[in-house]
């Protein structure tokens, strides 16, 4: 099993071929889900457009450092660009490691430093409909 498994992609998230190392005691499995309010307005969804290149290269540099400071054994990290509707996942990130701290510790530290550094942006698409 390779250390880091990074995707930038327009098809829905599918974790069904995922596997988990045996060696590895802790797996902490994160969803990022498009919610129906954002700014306070209801929303169909999030238009996510990316510098494809450099955030993959950027989500690679984010695993590996998680990897040397929480001894990770594993990261997956797959981010959606394009419309994502609202109730669909835009990101889903799975660390695996011997304990469960290292692994929480790792998942919170990727997601961080994601938002921080990573050229990807979101643009609600705003529902034609107001509810007040």
């Amino acid at each position: 099993m390779q250390f880091c498994d990074i995707r930038i992609t327009k098809q829905s998230l599918d974790t069904a071929d995922l596997r988990f190392a045996p060696t590895e005691g802790a797996v902490v499995d994160f969803f990022g889900v498009v919610r129906t309010i954002e700014n306070e307005r209801l929303i169909d969804g999030i238009e996510y457009e990316a510098f494809v290149t450099m955030a993959e290269r950027q989500l690679a540099l984010i695993a590996n450092e998680a990897k040397d400071r929480y001894v990770l054994a594993s990261v997956i990290i797959h981010h959606r660009i394009g419309f994502v509707p609202a109730g669909e996942a835009s990101l889903f990130v799975r660390v695996t490691a011997r304990h469960r701290l290292a692994a929480f510790e790792g998942s919170s530290q990727i997601i961080e430093r994601l938002k921080q550094a990573v050229p990807i942006w979101k643009h609600p698409v705003y529902a034609s409909v107001q509810v007040a």
